[in-house]
C-alpha cells in the first residue's frame, strides 16, 4: 500500500480517536485526568497495526491509568472507528505513552543550567 495512503488514514484515525476519547468514553480514568491527546497515529503498510501515541498533560501519576482505559476499550473504540472511517479492514489498536513533552522539558532544563554554569565560569575568569 502506497506510504501517502497509510499516512492518510493514520491522521484520520488521530482525528476520529481524539472525538473519541472526548465524547463518546465514559471512564472515569479518562475524565480525571487533565489532559489526554492523540499526538500521533502510525499505521503499518498492510493495515494490521495503529500505533497510537498518546500524551497525558497535567496529573502524570495517572499514565498508566490512562493506557489501562484505553487498552481496555480497545474493542469500542476499534468499532466506533470502523463506523465511521469504513475501511475494508481495521487495524489493532496499540496505544502508547508520547513523552516527547517531557523529554523536551527536560532538555531545555539542561540547556539552562549548562549554560547558567558557563556564565559563572566567565564571570570568575574576568575577576
Amino acid at each position: 500500500m502506497k506510504k501517502i495512503r497509510t499516512e492518510r488514514i493514520g491522521a484520520e484515525i488521530q482525528k476520529e480517536l481524539a472525538k473519541i476519547i472526548r465524547d463518546d468514553l465514559n471512564d472515569p480514568r479518562l475524565s480525571d485526568t487533565a489532559a489526554v491527546s492523540v499526538v500521533e497515529v502510525r499505521v503499518t503498510n498492510d493495515l494490521s497495526f495503529a500505533d497510537c501515541y498518546i500524551s497525558v498533560l497535567g496529573d502524570t501519576s495517572k499514565k498508566e491509568d490512562v493506557l489501562d482505559a484505553l487498552n481496555q476499550a480497545k474493542g469500542y473504540v476499534k468499532m466506533l472507528i470502523g463506523e465511521r472511517m469504513r475501511l475494508r479492514s481495521m487495524p489493532e489498536f496499540r496505544f502508547k505513552l508520547d513523552e516527547t513533552i517531557e523529554y523536551g522539558a527536560y532538555m531545555d532544563k539542561l540547556i539552562k543550567e549548562t549554560i547558567a554554569k558557563d556564565e559563572s565560569a566567565r564571570k570568575a575568569n574576568e575577576n
